[in-house]
């Protein structure tokens, strides 16, 4: 199942339509979701509170009626259903990602703050999700069938590149690997060498063995100086889809969401997939 939480604006009905095509790809059912706060749902509600409560109730179901329509409009195949839940959106959000294969969201809304750039919600559940979770961000350009990877020397990355070549595999689309070298996390610690040949060589043994499961993924390996935030939005300009992992060699021990996957949420110029990993 893939979840897609939708809350009225323009970006979750964004993110209702990609997740709709996902979902077709993986031959999925879809569940568009919509939160409000748990009292909307009391049934001893009165007065002006009951009359709110009900607004907010309609309001919710406006949203998922909006949000499944255009579901269906972009993706006619897949098979639709909508839920109406009831709490702290990015709580409830990240617990019907505990029976979801990805998590959809757009980059605002649903508890965003006005000049942020990207939704509180789509921020936390990116980092708390129990599956992968992609922020759909409107593509800055006319995308190109074209999947790109962060790949960092981290013991976690195998889970990222395998999320990467399914979906390029499932598109049809080219894949770019592209790995950062030379760049110094926050610590101040160098972490893939002082060469090229380092990042390289790790790139290759990366990418070794799975473009032999892979054969019809046209595939391209990149090593490129500079911080891995500038390095991916550049590459990231006209694909489809840029995936990275939940963590990785610029997230500080105790952080739940890597600093690079995070500055990304804010800047890259097409969805973003974050992947989980474990280390």
């Amino acid at each position: 199942m893939i979840v897609v939480g939708v809350d009225g604006m323009r970006p979750g009905v964004l993110a209702a339509e990609w997740a709709a095509g996902e979902a077709v790809l993986r031959g999925l059912p879809l569940n568009v979701v919509n939160v409000v706060p748990a009292w909307c749902l009391l049934s001893d509600l009165t007065g002006t509170i009951a009359e709110v409560g009900a607004w907010m109730r309609n309001g919710g179901e406006a949203a998922l009626a909006e949000a499944a329509a255009a579901a269906r409009r972009a993706a006619e195949k897949a098979a639709v259903e909508t839920s109406l839940l009831s709490g702290d959106p990015r709580h409830e959000l990240i617990e019907i990602s505990r029976e979801a294969d990805l998590l959809v969201v757009g980059d605002s809304g649903m508890g965003s703050l006005r000049g942020l750039l990207i939704g509180s919600v789509a921020l936390g559940v990116a980092g708390h999700a129990h599956c992968d979770v992609v922020v759909v961000r409107p593509p800055a350009t006319a995308p190109q069938a074209e999947v790109v990877v962060g790949v960092d020397g981290s013991a976690a990355q195998g889970d990222v590149l395998d999320f990467a070549f399914r979906e390029a595999a499932a598109r049809d689309a080219a894949l770019r690997a592209v790995l950062a070298w030379n760049w110094r996390d926050v610590l101040g610690a160098g972490t893939l060498g002082d060469e090229p040949e380092d990042g390289r060589r790790a790139l290759a043994e990366a990418m070794a063995g799975r473009r032999e499961l892979f054969p019809d993924v046209r595939v391209s390996m990149e090593v490129v100086e500079g911080h891995p935030v500038d390095v991916l939005r550049q590459a990231a300009a006209q694909a489809e889809l840029l995936v990275v992992g939940s963590r990785g060699h610029a997230a500080l021990a105790g952080m739940v969401l890597g600093s690079v996957s995070q500055a990304l949420l804010h800047v890259a110029p097409c969805p973003v997939a974050v992947v989980r990993t474990r280390r």
